[in-house]
This record gives structure tokens, C-alpha cells and sequence, in this order.
């Protein structure tokens, strides 16, 4: 228990130091906060970035900083032009050791082979040479150099443009081994552009001691978080995802070319080890459905693609990310079920009135209606006799205003009834419940000509009539069962979005995911709590009619 103790502890420390050192790093530097998150993300779980944007937006001041995050860095920066060399890149070659050896070695120091953190600008004008022995470094953290395999020890490549790689160009390699890819844009807030005109952006972020990254603790959290499971109800969330883009996909291929929303097995791959990052900095012991979110800067690969990425993840996040639309297909099941249980009682027991003919028990004026009332039962309240009863057979406002509540039947003369319904309608005093107060009570017919009666309200309320035979209590036992049967359902609906809640607020606070989206989620997960709140006591009341009709029928 101790050792669970310390582990907690050792793990929240360690997502609030990156916290803070995402803060730091970020510190006047506008709008690029999230940026700077997922660039350090990146450089944490080892993997690369590509900055899509146009001249002049600090890009190379995004790769600076990340610098600062370790302890002992080394920093590689260079502008590609379709004139750049190797030896620019990886260094010069050796004249003395082609001299005394005769072999060729490049003096790396200093150069891409020794840096920690790289940042290559406009990336795709460097020629094949370049971007061939690139793709080796990226792809092994490798560098041959001679006869010798050299381990590169880059921690984070960024790479930057403000176009992408032209198609059939070779590129598609080592633009798909770029896995977090960002969308950088000018400054768009009016008091942060006034910032930066007055202020200034400052070029080096002063970061504290205590939050820089040392060697050992780098190399120890790539093992550690590497050993993160991916659990079978996270990759079942990730396969949907994935199925999602594809049926997106389909449904755009007119729009777009074939391979700007294909993502290779590879990117799917590298993905999971970002999320495993995300839950290791987060202080988690395994990933949230939230890190899910990341997943949205990895997937694209085009300015159009990237807008449909975005679109499927907001879905996704909304509907699917915690079991939203589970939660909200049980919800809708149960009140279908309890609104067929519903039907199924007006369809068995409604008053159905029917023009008059020549003959039949009513028989005033041509236009006049007649009701079969030959079963009924006689009941009695207080001095008054021979009334018919009539269960109300849907939830109301009540038919009284001095009566509160619910009105579940009421006492009516039976000549009264007949002459109301004769006229198409009309008022009939009679009793609510067991009120012994007389009362004016206002029936009508339905456009489907079935006998309602008016609630405080004026909405119309179809009622049934006790009759001597009663309710079928076998069809009545099947009703109560089967309402039963849905709240229950409604009651699986609530534990598992407390669930739900839990995991997602749990996740929170999230250092590496741009707020909009949780904040949207919650809201729905607010919205959806009060939908089933409004389910489950409608659908309580509903089961509690059903389970007293027989008594309303049998009294």
C-alpha cells in the first residue's frame, strides 16, 4: 500500500512539473501554447513534427525553445534550399582521414547527427541525397557514417513548411514518419497581436532547474511509459475511430485524392505510443479515452483532410470517446419500450365512439355519436349510484384544478356521458378519484374519434371504461414486466454514466489537448445526465400506472 502511495505521488508530480514546464516554454510566446505541448509531447515519446504554415510565424522559435527542456541539449537548425548539400547537414568530410585512411568520415560535431533537437525549415526543397539519409535517421535513429553505424541521439526533429510534398515525389516516407503533424497560423487575437507588436516574442525560455529534463530521467520515462498497456476497451475505442475515418473517407473520395486521409499501419502504431505518453505525463497508469484526442494531429495529411480529421474526432469525442451513444441508445430503447407498453394499453382499453346510424343506443339529431356501454360496472361515491368509472389511461395535469395531482379515474351518470357524447362532446359533472366534491368535467372526441377528457391544461387524455370483466390480467402481468424490465435499463444507464464521469473527469485536468473539446463533452455529458434524469422519472411514473391499472380496473 505504501509503494501505491509513492507511485501516486511520484506520478502526479511528474504531470504537474510538465505542467509547468509547458508554461514555461510557452511564456511570450503568443498562440503557440498547444503547439509547444505537443511538440514536447513528441519529444517525450521520441516520435517527430511537421509544422505546416506560412513564413514569418515562429516555427524555428517553437523548435528553440523545446531546447531548453533538457538539461544538456545540443540544437541542429538549418534552412533546406534544392542547393543544400550533405555536408551541411551531416557534417563536412574528413580530409584527413580520406588522407591517411582513405576513407570517407564526416566530421558530425555540431551538425544533425549529434543534436538532440533539429529543426529543419522548408523540408521538402532539400534534395534526394538529403532527404534520403534523412528518412534513415528518422526511421532508426541511425547515421552511418563511413564504415561505422552511429547512434543519433535526437530526442525531436521539427520540420517546417509552407507547402506539403508534392505527390509521386518520393516524399511519402518521410512525410508519413512525421507523426504529429500541426497546422501553425498567424496571430489571430487583436490584444495578443498588440503584444507582439509592443512587447515582443522573447527568443529563449528561462526554465528553472528543478523542471528541466536530465539524460536519465529521459531515457527511464521512454521505458517506463513504453510498458503502458493498451487495454482491449482503448484499442476497441481506436478501431472505431479508425472505421470512422475510412467510412469518412468513402463518403469524400470525389473530393479528395485517394491518400490524403490514408493512414498507414506504421502512423497507427507510432499514434499509440504518443497516447501512451499522454497517459504517462498525465500522472495515469494506463490511457484515457481523452488521450484519444490527440489523435486528431496525427491523421492528416492535407489542409482538406485535416478539416474532415477534425470533424470525425468531434463526433467521435461527442458520440463515442466515453460511451455517450451507448448510454443514449439505452435511454431511447427504454422509453420505446415503455412508449409500445403505452400504446398497447390505449389500443386494449380506449373508449372508441362511432357516428350514429340508423339505429343504436344514441339516437339525437343526424350527426350524433354512440358509444357501446352495454359491460359496464356500476359504482358508488358517497350518496351517488350507478356511475360509470373511467380510467384515465395517460399521465396528466389533473381534470381539476381544485384536485392536485395526477387524476387517475373518475365517477360520471351514465346518461349524462351518452348525451355528451351524442353532441360530439361536452361538459358532465362527475367526481375525481374518490373526491366526494361534484365537479364539471369536459369530454371530447379525438380526430381518431376516441373518447378524451380535457386536463387543466386542455389537452386531451384518453380514458378507459371499467367494465365487468375487468382488465386481462396475464396482458397486464406482461405490461408490468416489461416496464419493469425497461428502468432497470435506465438504472444500468445511470451506473454506467457515473462511469463515465468518473473516467472523464479523471483525465482532467489534460496537459496536452486544447480545451474546446472536453469543455464540449462535458456539456454533453451534462445534457445527456439530464436527459436520462427526465427518462427515469417519466419512465417511474409511467411503471407506476402500469403496475395500478388492474386496481384502477378491478375497484
Amino acid at each position: 500500500m505504501e509503494n501505491t502511495r509513492v507511485s501516486h505521488a511520484q506520478r502526479a508530480l511528474r504531470s504537474e512539473r510538465i505542467n509547468k514546464l509547458v508554461k514555461v516554454l510557452s511564456e511570450g510566446v503568443y498562440e503557440r501554447e498547444h503547439t509547444i505541448k505537443l511538440c514536447l509531447l513528441a519529444a517525450l515519446s521520441g516520435e517527430s513534427v511537421f509544422l505546416l504554415g506560412p513564413p514569418g510565424i515562429a516555427k524555428s522559435l517553437i523548435a528553440k525553445r523545446l531546447i531548453s527542456a533538457f538539461e544538456s541539449s545540443s540544437y541542429f537548425e538549418y534552412l533546406m534550399t534544392r542547393f543544400s548539400t550533405p555536408e551541411e547537414v551531416f557534417g563536412p568530410l574528413s580530409i584527413q582521414d580520406l588522407k591517411d585512411h582513405g576513407r570517407y568520415v564526416r566530421l558530425t560535431e555540431g551538425y544533425l547527427p549529434t543534436a538532440n533537437v533539429v529543426f529543419l525549415d522548408e523540408i521538402w526543397k532539400a534534395g534526394p541525397a538529403i532527404l534520403n539519409t534523412l528518412l534513415t535517421v528518422v526511421n532508426e535513429k541511425t547515421f552511418k557514417n563511413g564504415n561505422e553505424i552511429e547512434k543519433v541521439p535526437m530526442r525531436l526533429l521539427i520540420s517546417a513548411s509552407n507547402e506539403l510534398p508534392d505527390q509521386d515525389s518520393g516524399l511519402e516516407a518521410l512525410y508519413d514518419r512525421m507523426l504529429v503533424r500541426v497546422f501553425v497560423n498567424r496571430i489571430q487575437d487583436k490584444k495578443n497581436f498588440h503584444s507582439m507588436l509592443t512587447v515582443g516574442t522573447h527568443q529563449e525560455a528561462k526554465v528553472p532547474q528543478e523542471l528541466a529534463i536530465s539524460n536519465d530521467e529521459y531515457n527511464q520515462w521512454l521505458k517506463e511509459l513504453d510498458s503502458l498497456p493498451l487495454s482491449d476497451e482503448l484499442f476497441d475505442k481506436l478501431y472505431q475511430l479508425k472505421t470512422m475515418l475510412e467510412s469518412r473517407h468513402k463518403e469524400n473520395e470525389e473530393q479528395l485524392n485517394s491518400d490524403e486521409l490514408y493512414v498507414s499501419d506504421r502512423r497507427w502504431k507510432k499514434a499509440v505510443k504518443l497516447l501512451k505518453a499522454s497517459a504517462f505525463f498525465n500522472g495515469r497508469q494506463k490511457i484515457n479515452p481523452l488521450d484519444l484526442l490527440l489523435i486528431q494531429d496525427c491523421l492528416w495529411n492535407s489542409p482538406a483532410s485535416r478539416l474532415i480529421v477534425r470533424e470525425v474526432m468531434h463526433e467521435f469525442a461527442l458520440k463515442h470517446a466515453f460511451n455517450q451513444q451507448e448510454i443514449l441508445h439505452i435511454i431511447e430503447e427504454s422509453n420505446d419500450a415503455l412508449e409500445e407498453i403505452q400504446c398497447e394499453i390505449e389500443d386494449d382499453n380506449v373508449v372508441l365512439v362511432e357516428p350514429e346510424q340508423s339505429s343504436g343506443l344514441l339516437r339525437k339529431g343526424k350527426e350524433g355519436y354512440k358509444v357501446d356501454l352495454d359491460d359496464w360496472r356500476a359504482h358508488s361515491v358517497g350518496n351517488a349510484r350507478n356511475l360509470l368509472k373511467l380510467v384515465l389511461l395517460q399521465s396528466n395535469q389533473s381534470v381539476s384544478e381544485h384536485d392536485k395531482g395526477d387524476t387517475r379515474y373518475v365517477f360520471v351518470p351514465e346518461t349524462e356521458l351518452v348525451n355528451a357524447i351524442n353532441h360530439g362532446g361536452g361538459d358532465v359533472y362527475g367526481y375525481v378519484n374518490h373526491n366526494p366534491n361534484l365537479m364539471s368535467l369536459k369530454f371530447a372526441l379525438d380526430g381518431d374519434n376516441h373518447l378524451v377528457i380535457k386536463d387543466i391544461a386542455n389537452r386531451s387524455v384518453l380514458v378507459g371504461l371499467v367494465t365487468q370483466s375487468g382488465i386481462d390480467e396475464e396482458q397486464h402481468q406482461q405490461w408490468q414486466s416489461r416496464a419493469e424490465e425497461a428502468v432497470n435499463r435506465l438504472m444500468q444507464a445511470e451506473l454506467l454514466l457515473t462511469k463515465v464521469r468518473s473516467d472523464f473527469h479523471g483525465a482532467l485536468p489534460h496537459n496536452f489537448i486544447e480545451p474546446e473539446l472536453p469543455i464540449a463533452m462535458e456539456s454533453s455529458l451534462q445534457q445527456l445526465s439530464s436527459t436520462l434524469n427526465e427518462s427515469q422519472q417519466r419512465s417511474k411514473k409511467v411503471a407506476q400506472r402500469i403496475g395500478m391499472l388492474a386496481g384502477f380496473f378491478s375497484e
